[in-house]
């Protein structure tokens, strides 16, 4: 029997996503980094006055107990800090250390150069238009519904 092409399609997504996270630790692995942790590193990186753990929180796409342990790990090696909310007591602004700049400086580099790799056998229109199927796909995976 024949899947559906939208099974077809998001299972392959799925074994994408495995691929990247799993050969995206031959490179963050030696500079004591997780896909995650770069991930804060890289959402905070222009952020000169920082993000609030919610901020953060929306622009990785994870819930706000996730981010306080990867903040909680960042911080313990260094590389962000965590200060008092100019105006609001009950939020903390999150930034880079100049530790954490220093080594997003190191890494970032690679990181890009990974990227061009990964997608140098696409067109510009072929990355155009897989970020757009991708944009739809997390919008409809935030709204699924159980059947019935």
């Amino acid at each position: 029997m024949q899947n559906a092409p939208g099974y077809e399609l998001t299972k392959e997504v799925m074994a994408t996503a495995d691929v990247f996270l799993r050969e995206s630790q031959r490179l963050f692995r030696p500079h004591g980094l997780t896909a995650a942790q770069y991930n804060v590193l890289h959402a905070l990186s222009d952020a000169a006055d920082g993000l609030s753990q919610r901020e953060l929180g929306d622009i990785l796409v994870v819930d706000r107990s996730n981010v306080t342990g990867l903040l909680d790990r960042l911080e313990k090696a260094g590389w962000v800090k965590r200060s008092d909310h100019p105006t609001d007591r009950r939020v903390y602004r999150v930034s880079l250390t100049p530790s954490g700049r220093k080594l997003w400086a190191k890494v970032e580099p690679r990181y890009l150069e990974v990227t061009e790799q990964v997608t140098a056998g696409l067109t510009g229109k072929q990355v155009r238009d897989a970020i757009s199927v991708l944009k739809s796909l997390q919008t409809g995976a935030a709204s699924w519904r159980l059947p019935g």
